[in-house]
Formats: structure tokens, sequence, C-alpha cells
């Protein structure tokens, strides 16, 4: 086993580990006196991404641990790949000249193996769900890119991702939009038209992605600090991802994503739910009609 600086493959890798020996039921000193390591700090160091595990290694933990589902190893092994070797994505490999922060190289990464994401955007569309024309306009108006072919590239990346919502195994979205994101003019009635109808023919045409309102009269609600999301995935623990304008925070310990959790649950108990939320979008639509 080598040494490693640990960063969010790693940990995440260490994550499915530990999530893995909490199933088995052993505590530390009891699974690693089973795996043959050195000790609990030993166990430690690869729970918390310092220490890498080689495949024979991981064959060890399957054993232990009495892991016996395919598709967990499988999952698994994909995790130890990312932590131990960096693997790229076809979009880090497609777009790469279009990613400008390891922060968000990270993002794309765990984008692609989330199966869950509860998402809150307090003043813009998603960009999952943005069509090209408002993202274009949101990209162009981000003051970030220099030249129209970055905004170019960016854009092409942003729609690119949104193919996670159309993979065989697709991601389940839970969207919740302030009432602002809706009334924010951005590229105009034209384009504002379009997403607006996006939005409703996504919806219909996917059950698994639910979009609800959160409607202006509820007045202060637990997502006033900003947006964020919720990531889960099928091995591991879930992440709260916070951007802000030059990265993205990944909150990994319990106490953090439990309270994202409770925010979500509060904003989901006050929005409207999904039915109202496409009435309340197919009048909004009426208010950018040229």
């Amino acid at each position: 086993m080598v040494e490693a600086r640990p960063n969010v493959h790693r940990r995440r890798f260490g994550s499915a580990l530990r999530s893995l020996r909490g199933a088995a039921g052993f505590n530390m000193e009891e699974a690693a006196e089973r795996l043959g390591l050195s000790g609990k700090p030993a166990l430690s160091k690869i729970e918390n991404g310092k220490q890498r595990v080689s495949g024979l290694g991981l064959t060890a933990f399957f054993q232990v641990y009495g892991v016996e589902s395919e598709e967990t190893r499988v999952k698994v092994k994909a995790m130890a790949a990312l932590a131990a070797s960096g693997k790229r994505t076809n979009l880090l490999d497609e777009y790469q000249d279009a990613i400008q922060t390891d922060a968000f190289e990270d993002y794309l990464h765990l984008e692609g193996m989330a199966t869950k994401a509860d998402v809150f955007f307090l003043q813009v569309i998603p960009g999952l769900l943005q069509t090209k024309n408002y993202a274009t306009s949101v990209v162009e108006r981000s003051a970030v890119w220099s030249s129209e072919r970055e905004v170019h590239r960016f854009v092409e990346l942003r729609l690119a991702r949104q193919t996670v919502l159309t993979r065989e195994e697709p991601l389940h979205l839970s969207c919740i939009l302030d009432e602002a994101a809706l009334r924010r003019v951005v590229g105009g009635p034209i384009v504002m038209r379009e997403q607006l109808e996006s939005l409703l023919n996504v919806t219909e045409e996917h059950s698994h992605v639910s979009l609800q309102l959160l409607p202006f009269h509820v007045g202060a609600h637990a997502g006033v600090d900003g947006s964020f999301q919720l990531l889960r995935f099928k091995v591991g623990s879930p992440v709260a991802v916070v951007e802000t304008k030059t990265t993205s925070l990944y909150l990994e310990e319990d106490v953090d994503v439990d309270r994202y959790h409770t925010a979500f649950n509060d904003l989901r108990a006050q929005a409207l739910d999904p039915q109202a939320t496409r009435r309340f979008i197919e009048n909004t639509i009426k208010d950018f009609e040229t």
C-alpha cells in the first residue's frame, strides 16, 4: 500500500470502505485484525483517503466484509480506480480546455457517479436543466470567460453533462427552484419562454426528474443563504456541494450533510407540489409571450 495525498476521489473510496465495514458490523480494531493490517491507524489512513489499496488488497476487503453483490464490487472497484490513478471521464477528456479548476473537475466526477441529486437553486435554473440559449446567456454574463470560443466550449460542456439524465441508469434529480429563478429575465423573453417550456417537457418526459417551486410568498426559508446540492451514491455517504464564485466546497461530514438534508426537506415542505409547480410555470410562460 502506497501513501497518497487525500483528494475527493480517495475520500469517496475511503468512505465506501467505511460504509462496507459498518454494514459488516466490525469496528476498526476488529476489521484491521481480520484484514491483516498493522492496527487501527493503518485502516484509518485507508478510510480517510491517505493510503491507496491494491487490487489484491481490495479483494481482501470484499472477503472480510462479506461483500457478495457483484454490482457493489464493480462500483467500489471503479471508485478505487479513480482514487488510485486519477482516471478521467469522457467529459474531462473532451472538454479539458473548458475546465478551469480542480474543484470543478472533482464535481464532474461526483456528478457522473451520483445516483440521486437533491438540488436547491436560488437565482437561476440549474445547469442540468438549462437550454442552450439560456446557458449561453448565463455563461456570457459570468465574467469568467474571455472569448466567444471559451463561452461556446463551456456551454457545450454544460449541455453534455445533461446526459446523466438520459443514460441507462439515470440520475434521479429532485430540484427546488426559488421563484426568483423563474422571474429573472435571462437572455430576454424568447429565451425565457423556451427555457420554461423546456422545464415542462423534461419533467413530463422523465419521471426521475422532479421539480418544485418555492414561491415568494413563503417569505424567509432554509435556503436564503444560497444554492446547494446533495449528491447520493450507491456506495458511500452523501456529499453536500456548495458553490462559490471561484470554487466548490464538498462537505462530507455527517453533521454538515445532515444540516443540508434537513434544509432541503424543509424547503420541499414549503414548496408547491410538482403539479402546482407545473401550473405556475405554465402561467409564468404567458408573461414572456410577445
